[in-house]
């Protein structure tokens, strides 16, 4: 699967998908599965690099000290808003408002959607940000009208 990042507004990216061929039902249902369990961890502030005590911990974790208030003394990392899978042929795309969620996030997704390419559904290409000239995202109706507003 080949990744590119393009030009990334956090509170205004799009995630685009290439299939080798055109997605049925149920492929569909496997990336939108992805990406919803992907944002609910986002909006719910898993995504939060300040609050990584296990991470750091490193490989021995057993017995570790975990502190209770880690979470509560880091700042809040939560995604804003998703908007619906959009599909037009080999391409699919979503719309998100990553809000102050960490870079980890992408991270997480990424490896996620590499795992599912292998195994479920082919996935060509994956786009960060930026757009395609040939699908403009002025077109649809799965981002909020205001992001428009200048």
């Amino acid at each position: 699967m080949l990744i590119q990042f393009r030009e990334i507004n956090p509170f205004d990216v799009w995630i685009w998908l290439k299939f080798s061929t055109i997605p049925s039902q149920r492929e569909k249902e496997y990336v939108e599965e992805v990406f919803h369990s992907w944002f609910y961890l986002g909006k719910l502030g898993g995504f939060n690099a300040e609050n990584l005590q296990v991470q750091d911990t490193g490989l021995e974790i057993s017995y570790m000290s975990y502190d209770q208030d880690g979470y509560d003394n880091s700042l809040k990392a939560l995604m804003h808003n998703m908007g619906e899978f959009e599909y037009e042929g080999q391409w699919a795309r979503c719309w998100f408002d990553l809000g102050t969620s960490d870079a980890i996030a992408i991270d997480i997704l990424v490896n996620a959607l590499t795992q599912l390419s292998q195994e479920y559904v082919v996935i060509e290409e994956l786009y960060i940000g930026g757009e395609n000239a040939d699908w403009t995202v002025e077109e649809s109706e799965s981002r909020p009208s205001f992001i428009y507003d200048n």
